[in-house]
């Protein structure tokens, strides 16, 4: 992974695909990374089927980070 990208998340498929869409409509374009699939594609199998890596530019990082705790915060107040 160049440099110049953070990661900002790790989680499920579903989780990454939420906060994808809203940093998609605020103009940020991440990077996802599927170890899974990457692994699948290789010949080996990952050890947590469906976990991916969530990544967005150097220079996007503030900005990302609120969104990636919104979708978390709003995701666990459901879940109580």
């Amino acid at each position: 992974m160049d440099s110049t990208y953070k990661k900002i998340f790790s989680g499920s498929f579903i989780v990454v695909q939420l906060i994808v869409d809203k940093l998609k409509a605020i103009g940020i374009s991440p990077v996802v990374k599927d170890e899974t699939e990457s692994g699948r594609l290789a010949g080996f199998m990952a050890s947590i089927p469906g976990f991916q890596d969530l990544y967005v530019s150097e220079d996007e990082v503030e900005t990302a980070r609120p969104v990636v705790e919104s979708v978390t915060n709003e995701l666990e107040a459901d879940t109580n």
